[in-house]
């Protein structure tokens, strides 16, 4: 059994239900739509098959709100469980394929494909797990001498678009978990209102399985990079930051050190 979540907060409803309408075209079953926003959203999703619409009192946090949509599929006894921005456009056809990848090996806990921009630029989102100076030159990149050599190793540039590769962090605007390993290991830590939320949980899950960017199938992602344009969200940034690396380490992380070498080894091979 396959289901989904996507959690919504002031979402732009036809592009959702555009996408939902992809996702009933997919071997899905259950799409769980965890709705955020100040108030009820006044299109009736629950008349469309395949969708369960949950409505928040207030906005718990990216992460918390996926939380709700893991822990249903789980009762429900799913095996695999996307996790899907509302701003995500694919074809329903790459559902099947990454469903088919995933279960090729047991050992995989989660799935990333290639993200693109609508340009169809690349979205450089695997990446290696950061130290508090690799966020600040990531921030502020456009000072930097050797910007392109920074950017190239921490976002993982160099990596071959035909070939998979097993790297420490991958994006949650659109993943696939293998529910087993998520019991194992636990949920988003819901300390995170937004943002380091996923790569929390991809560090946890890649301590104990594959975590796996698959370039072979791409979907589009309207990145919007809301933490450059808005103080709160900037706030909200800094904040996830400090909980991340008092969690993990700032300058003393030698579980970091041994993930990134493995990673950055997978690209010489």
């Amino acid at each position: 059994m396959i289901t989904a979540s996507i959690v919504l907060y002031n979402s732009n409803i036809k592009v959702l239900i555009d996408l939902i309408k992809t996702l009933q075209n997919s071997p899905i079953i259950n799409i769980y739509l965890i709705d955020n926003s100040n108030r009820i959203c006044d299109y009736n999703f629950n008349i469309l098959n395949k969708v369960i619409y949950i409505h928040n009192s207030n906005n718990i946090g990216y992460g918390a709100g996926h939380n709700i949509g893991i822990k249903l599929s789980i009762k429900s006894n799913a095996k695999f469980h996307f996790v899907i921005n509302p701003d995500i456009t694919l074809e329903s056809s790459i559902i099947k394929d990454l469903i088919n990848y995933i279960q090729s090996d047991k050992e995989i806990g989660m799935v990333m494909p290639q993200i693109l921009n609508f340009d169809s630029t690349i979205q450089y989102l695997p990446k290696l797990l950061p130290s508090p100076l690799d966020i600040l030159k990531r921030k502020f990149s456009f000072l930097l001498i050797n910007k392109n050599k920074f950017l190239d190793k921490y976002e993982l540039r160099k990596i071959n678009p035909n070939k998979t590769c097993n790297v420490p962090i991958l994006s949650g605007c659109f993943t696939l978990f293998n529910l087993e390993i998520i019991s194992q290991i636990g949920f988003y830590d819901e300390r995170y209102f937004m943002y380091f939320e996923d790569w929390d949980l991809s560090r946890r899950m890649h301590k104990v399985s594959k975590t796996i960017y698959y370039p072979q199938v791409n979907v589009f992602h309207g990145y919007e990079s809301g933490a450059n344009k808005s103080l709160k969200l900037f706030k909200i940034y800094i904040i996830s930051g400090i909980i991340y690396f008092y969690k993990w380490g700032w300058f003393f992380d030698k579980e970091r050190k041994l993930f990134n070498n493995k990673a950055l080894n997978q690209l010489s091979e």
